[in-house]
């Protein structure tokens, strides 16, 4: 009897090892899946950064070029004027 009782002690010890490691390892997945998530958060962000910063500099440079002729056609006036 005590070897039958001994052998289902080891299995319910495996057991539990086995929940354990597959408790492990859900909670290294998840936090996994967290990490990825995070950096695609970072990514998403730096990318509209990035694209925020491009539709600035064209702005910037439109106004420059409107800036320029008005200064171009003001000059000119005096020319004629």
């Amino acid at each position: 009897m005590l070897p039958i009782i001994l052998a289902i002690i080891c299995h319910l010890a495996d057991h539990d090892a086995v929940k354990l490691v597959k408790n492990i390892l859900r909670e290294n997945e998840v936090e996994s899946v967290l990490q990825r998530l995070d950096r695609l958060t970072l990514d998403e962000a730096r990318t509209t950064a990035t694209q925020t910063l491009d539709v600035v500099h064209g702005l910037v440079q439109n106004m420059r070029a409107v800036m320029n002729s008005e200064a171009a056609l003001r000059s000119m006036m005096r020319v004629w004027c």
